[in-house]
C-alpha cells in the first residue's frame, strides 16, 4: 500500500522530463548532496501527482507521509555503549535465525556468485557491508564450506565490538570469514574488482538517500559483479509487524528500534531512483520478495533476473 507505484512512476516520469536526468556528479560529496536532493523533489512531486489523482492515492500518501520518519534507531545513538548497542545487533540477530532470514539471503547471493563460478577456477570475493554481529556472512561462508564453493567473505562494520564479536564467531565455528573496521560509505581505496559481490542486508534504511548512492558508486568501482542491498518491504503490514517481532525478545529498545526501522523502509521506486543516480545508468532491478525489498545492481553487464 505505501509503495503507491501509480503515482510515483507518474512523478519519476515528471522529474525525467525536466531533462538532464540521471544528473552527472564528480564527487562523493556532490553525488550525496545531489542523491539527497533528488530524493526529496521526487517525494514533493509524488506528493503533487497524488493530489490530481485524488481518492485512495492521496490518502495513501498522506499516510505515507504521517509515518515517514527521520528519527535514529537506538542501535545508531552515539550515545549507546558499544555493549548495549552490541546487544540489539544479536538480539536481531536471534530474530533473523527464528524467521529462517538468513538461509533466504544466502540462496539469493549463492545464485550470483554460481553465475561468476561457472567456467571460473578461482575464489568468489564477498564484501558484506554494515554486517552487526556478522550473522549473514557467517551463514554464507558455512553454507559455502557445505556445498564445496571457493568464496572468501569479508564481514565490515564501523563498531570495533561489532568487529570482535564476528571474528570470535568465525574462529569458534572454524569458518573462513574475516571481519575488518569499514565505513560503509567511506571504503578504503581498494584495488578495482576487488570483489565480486557487495552485499548489505537489513541496513538500507539506516543510511540517507545519499549514503545509499554513494555505497553502489563505491561498488561500481570495486566490484566486479553486482550490489544487492536487502531491506523491508515499504508497507502497512511490516509497519505494525516488524515492532510486533521485535517486542518479543521483550528488549523495549530493540521493539523501538523495530517500529522506527519500519516506518524508514524505502519503497521500491526511491531505491529504483537512487541506484540510477548513482551509477548513471539502469543495470538494476528492485523485486520483492515478501517481505523483502531485493535491490540488484549488475556491473558486469548482464541484465539482473
Amino acid at each position: 500500500m505505501l509503495q503507491l507505484k501509480k503515482a510515483g512512476s507518474q512523478a519519476l516520469e515528471n522529474l525525467r522530463s525536466e531533462g538532464s536526468f540521471p544528473p552527472s556528479w564528480q564527487s562523493m560529496e556532490e553525488l550525496e548532496t545531489t542523491t539527497n536532493d533528488i530524493v526529496s523533489r521526487y517525494l514533493d512531486e509524488r506528493f503533487k501527482v497524488s493530489r490530481e489523482l485524488g481518492g485512495g492515492s492521496l490518502l495513501t500518501e498522506l499516510l505515507d507521509r504521517v509515518l515517514r520518519t527521520s528519527d535514529t534507531e537506538c542501535m545508531d545513538d552515539t550515545k549507546l555503549s558499544e555493549a548495549e548497542k552490541l546487544e540489539l545487533v544479536l538480539a536481531l540477530d536471534r530474530q533473523n535465525h527464528k524467521m529462517q532470514l538468513y538461509p533466504r539471503y544466502v540462496e539469493l547471493l549463492l545464485s550470483l556468485l554460481e553465475e561468476v563460478t561457472t567456467g571460473e577456477q578461482r575464489k568468489m570475493r564477498v564484501l558484506e557491508l554494515a554486517s552487526g554481529s556478522g550473522g549473514l556472512a557467517l551463514a554464507l561462508a558455512e553454507e559455502a564450506l557445505r556445498k564445496n564453493l571457493p568464496i572468501s567473505v569479508t564481514g565490515s562494520d564501523i563498531v570495533p565490538k561489532f568487529v570482535e564479536a564476528g571474528n570470535r564467531q568465525a574462529a569458534a565455528k572454524q569458518l573462513p570469514v574475516n571481519f575488518q573496521l569499514l565505513n560503509a560509505f567511506n571504503l578504503p581505496l581498494f584495488p578495482e574488482g576487488s570483489f565480486d559481490l557487495m552485499v548489505i542486508s537489513q541496513s538500507l534504511h539506516h543510511f540517507t538517500p545519499g549514503q545509499l548512492a554513494i555505497m553502489i558508486a563505491q561498488a561500481a568501482q570495486q566490484t566486479k559483479t553486482a550490489f544487492v542491498g536487502i531491506d523491508g518491504y515499504r508497507s502497512i503490514l511490516l509497519t505494525g509487524g516488524v515492532p510486533l517481532m521485535a517486542s518479543i525478545q521483550c528488549i523495549p529498545s530493540f521493539a523501538l528500534d523495530g517500529l522506527i526501522s519500519a516506518r524508514k523502509f524505502y519503497s521500491e521506486l526511491e531505491l529504483d531512483l537512487i541506484a540510477e543516480i548513482a551509477t548513471g545508468k539502469r543495470d538494476h532491478t528492485v523485486i520483492c520478495d515478501w517481505p523483502l525489498s531485493i535491490l540488484t545492481v549488475r556491473f558486469d553487464g548482464r541484465r539482473p533476473n
